[in-house]
C-alpha cells in the first residue's frame, strides 16, 4: 500500500513529466500533473484510457477536438484520444493512464 499527499506533492514541468508519476504497473499509470496559471499541455495522442480528477483548482480539457471544464472535485473518464489541457487560474490534477486490453 501507498499514500500520497496530492497537494503536497512536488510536480514538475509537462517537459519533465515522467519525474510526476508516482505508480507504474502494467495495470495502469498515475501521475500528478500541476498547471500554473495560464499552463497548457499541448495535444498528445494517448493510447490508454484516462481519468484527470482535479484536487485543485480549474482545468479546460480538450478530448479529440471536444472541450471540458473541469472544476476542484470533477473528474473526466476518456478512451484513447488526441488530448490537451489548460489551466486560466491553476490546477492539480491527477491522471492515470489505463491500457486497452487486448
Amino acid at each position: 500500500m501507498k499514500v500520497f499527499d496530492l497537494m503536497a506533492m512536488e510536480a514538475h514541468t509537462f517537459e519533465e513529466r515522467e519525474k510526476n508519476v508516482i505508480h507504474r504497473s502494467r495495470e495502469f499509470t498515475a501521475r500528478i500533473i500541476s498547471l500554473p496559471a495560464g499552463g497548457v499541455i499541448p495535444p498528445c495522442e494517448m493510447a490508454s484510457n484516462v481519468v484527470f480528477a482535479v484536487v485543485s483548482g480549474k482545468a479546460v480539457v480538450k478530448v479529440n477536438g471536444e472541450e471540458a471544464a473541469l472544476d476542484e472535485g470533477w473528474c473526466l473518464i476518456s478512451e484513447p484520444a488526441l488530448f490537451s489541457m489548460r489551466s486560466e487560474e491553476g490546477a492539480r490534477i491527477l491522471g492515470i493512464q489505463v491500457p486497452p486490453r487486448a
